[in-house]
């Protein structure tokens, strides 16, 4: 496939597993519902881990990068750089839209008093499983770019740990802000790729860090420097 059809595919199926899974989750509260999603992710590893396409813990290998467009040769890196910061920008505005819209502030009012917002007439488990489905294909938007860029798909990506990780760097960043995500993205890869010569000692120091960061920068690093100079981020 060319790039742009393979990352069409990743987010489409990854949206319909996002309909599958919602469609199960969302009427649980708490504890339960993460349980349930939990669950859900446990059978897509294993199923990933059996099926003869994914080829189990090799994973698929050599995937091609193609051209984007036809024309660019993704091959070359800084094609590739610009080709994933495009991608990064339209996945990142998407999401702006989505909060800053009468959708996203449907969705506040959900977070904020969930049977209040029944009350006034919004379907609110049809709002969720919508925000649900959305966030599984901004999921499969960003697997299938990273496929394409490290021409690789493991289980690591399918794994209990990168649910982990991505919900690390949510907290880490900011809870509740736009660019809070992003901030913690980038201190947890910086993380992983700085501290690598450390060896066994980088758990320990990501540890301490992270530590640190949730005693000293409760609302993440983005909900504090918001905080501090009286801006919404």
């Amino acid at each position: 496939m060319p790039p742009e059809l393979a990352i069409l595919s990743g987010v489409a199926v990854s949206a319909l597993l996002g309909l599958v899974a919602g469609a199960l989750a969302i009427r649980s509260h708490g504890i339960y519902f993460a349980m349930i999603t939990v669950a859900l992710s446990q059978m897509v590893y294993f199923v990933c881990v059996e099926a003869p396409f994914t080829h189990g813990e090799d994973g698929i290998q050599s995937v091609p990068q193609g051209y984007a467009l036809g024309l660019f040769d993704l091959s070359k890196t800084p094609i590739l750089y610009t080709y994933v910061a495009v991608i990064f920008l339209l996945g990142f505005f998407l999401v702006y839209r989505t909060v800053n819209s009468p959708f996203g502030e449907i969705l506040k009012a959900i977070r904020e008093n969930e049977p209040r917002t029944t009350s006034l007439g919004y379907r609110v488990v049809r709002y969720k499983l919508m925000a649900f489905v959305l966030s599984a294909a901004l999921a499969g938007l960003a697997g299938a770019t990273k496929a394409i860029v490290v021409q690789n798909a493991s289980l690591t990506d399918v794994s209990f740990g990168m649910s982990g990780e991505v919900v690390l760097m949510t907290l880490l960043g900011g809870m509740g802000t736009l660019y809070g995500p992003v901030v913690g993205a980038v201190v947890v890869v910086a993380m992983q790729n700085y501290l690598a010569g450390f060896g066994e000692w980088v758990t320990v120091i990501q540890g301490v860090i992270f530590v640190a960061c949730v005693l000293l920068f409760r609302r993440g690093i983005v909900g504090e420097l918001g905080r501090v100079i009286g801006w919404s981020l």
